[in-house]
């Protein structure tokens, strides 16, 4: 099978690329606060190589590292941690390796040996390893987090029970451990957002499929605790680059705010020096949306997730109706967008027909969405 020319990839992918480069300020510094390296059970990998590169394609300086569910990890996830160490000690100070942990498996034990090795973070993943955080089971985890001041990452995306609550009592107990909760807390968005508000370091990561969770982030928590990261192998830095920039400027924040969220918040928590001081968060509780660009949000919406789990019949049947709502002879104000929005949305469909395009195709289909999602005034 031929592959699609990469051409008409470029073309559709040009006019996001453009805004990339408008909208992001100078001199700031991208920092992806969530990458992963090396084999997932999923069959999913990513080589230091690969990695670095897809950091190159969004300028992106550092990189918090960690490994992916390694069919290795047995037992507690050891010899992935070192493969990590490893590979964060050949990238010349761009990647800042985690250790992963398993609570069931002496997860102080692995989380002392591997700090004392270089790590300088801590990943919990409650979905993988299959824990809740009721209980104590994880405070002495949290409190060498505390003495040795490094973050704690926990996956708290897709797939898990309600947590919130174990989580928010775990955190409230150990104040001086730093929090990074990945995937804009999906799980329990509006109940961590509210228990958590006090609590002085909860950073919340954007690496979310769909733009309005990260908008209804920034109505939630200040946009000072908000930072970018992508999920490779799952995300790219450069398409999430483009979701937080149209997503600041969505939120009305200003130059220095939009570098904090890029890289300037998590540089400081790297770095040891103090999280720069919160605001009120920069959004309202409502937004008002575009009926025309919205219909074709909608279905959009689902196309993503389709192609990412080779469910291609489903994909296609909304991919022809988001193109649908595209094509509209009365487009008002919003002319330009569903002609960005559709020409992204036919260049996906004719990718994700041929050999290797699927991973273009999604990356159209997820911009488009941004820029569907974000092309709407905000009535606070």
């Amino acid at each position: 099978m031929q592959r699609v020319n990469d051409g008409i990839y470029a073309e559709a992918l040009a006019p996001f690329l453009a805004e990339t480069a408008r909208l992001r300020p100078a001199d700031a510094e991208v920092i992806d606060a969530h990458t992963h390296l090396g084999l997932d059970e999923d069959g999913r990998s990513l080589a230091l190589e690969q990695l670095l590169g897809q950091l190159d394609m969004a300028e992106a300086r550092r990189a918090c590292v960690f490994p992916l569910h390694d069919p290795e990890r047995r037992p507690a996830y050891s010899l992935p941690n070192d493969r990590v160490l490893a590979w964060a000690s050949e990238s010349e100070g761009r990647l800042v390796p985690f250790c992963r942990l398993d609570p069931s498996e002496g997860p102080l034990a692995e989380c002392e040996r591997s700090l004392a090795n270089g790590a300088k973070g801590i990943k919990l993943h409650p979905r993988a390893q299959d824990f809740v955080f009721d209980g104590g089971d994880l405070d002495d985890v949290f409190k060498l987090a505390e003495e040795a001041s490094v973050p704690v990452l926990i996956h708290a995306g897709r797939g898990l029970p309600p947590l919130a609550d174990g989580l928010a009592d775990l955190a409230l107990r150990h104040p001086g451990a730093a929090l990074i909760l990945a995937h804009g807390a999906i799980c329990d968005q509006g109940i961590l957002a509210t228990r958590l508000a006090e609590h002085p370091a909860v950073l919340y990561d954007m690496s979310c499929f769909f733009p309005l969770d990260v908008i209804e982030l920034f109505a939630r928590v200040p946009a000072e605790r908000i930072v970018f990261a992508s999920d490779p192998p799952y995300g790219l830095p450069a398409t999430t680059l483009y979701m937080a920039l149209r997503v600041a400027r969505h939120a009305g924040l200003d130059a220095d705010t939009t570098r904090l969220v890029l890289g300037g918040t998590m540089a400081a928590l790297i770095d040891g020096q103090e999280l720069p001081p919160v605001t009120a968060p920069r959004r309202g509780p409502t937004i008002t949306v575009s009926g025309r660009l919205m219909r074709a949000y909608g279905y959009a919406s689902l196309v993503g997730p389709a192609l990412f789990t080779g469910v291609v019949e489903q994909a296609v049947a909304m991919l022809e109706m988001a193109i649908a709502a595209t094509r509209d002879p009365d487009p008002g104000e919003d002319g330009e967008a569903l002609e960005t929005v559709g020409r992204a949305l036919r260049v996906a469909g004719k990718l994700a027909a041929e050999e290797d395009g699927i991973r273009a195709a999604i990356d159209l289909v997820f911009r488009a969405n941004v820029l569907a999602a974000t092309q709407i005034p905000d009535a606070a």
